[in-house]
């Protein structure tokens, strides 16, 4: 009968160990291989703290658009407070990336309180 196991992994234990017929690839620039990994990384980290913070924006805005009887200063509140955070998820990827926080880029936080205005009031 034929086994189902590759040949290589006939011997038990033995397919973690090194391979002389496929070596490891050396680097040639590490210092290069380092600064790409850290800029990719740089990225990741960046693209998941503004989208998380981004959430929270729209479930505050999604909140001030369902408030039926509440009165129009807390659905105005909860706009403000969407577009401060917009301004907070701009700031986060700004420092990750080693930017300038106060830039003209914060003015991305005033969206989401024109947006959910107009969603609320429209």
């Amino acid at each position: 009968m034929a086994s189902s196991v590759p040949a290589r992994r006939q011997e038990k234990g033995r397919g973690h160990l090194l391979d002389m017929n496929a070596p490891r690839r050396v680097v040639a620039d590490p210092e290069k291989d380092a600064r790409d990994l850290a800029r990719v990384q740089k990225w990741v980290m960046s693209t998941l703290a503004v989208t998380t913070i981004l959430h929270l924006v729209v479930g505050l805005v999604v909140a001030a658009v369902m408030l039926d009887d509440a009165p129009d200063s807390s659905k105005i509140g909860l706009n403000v407070i969407a577009g401060i955070f917009g301004a907070i998820a701009v700031a986060t990827g700004l420092a990750i990336h080693g930017r300038r926080i106060l830039s003209p880029w914060l003015l991305l936080g005033v969206v989401p309180t024109a947006i959910g205005l107009v969603l609320t009031f429209g």
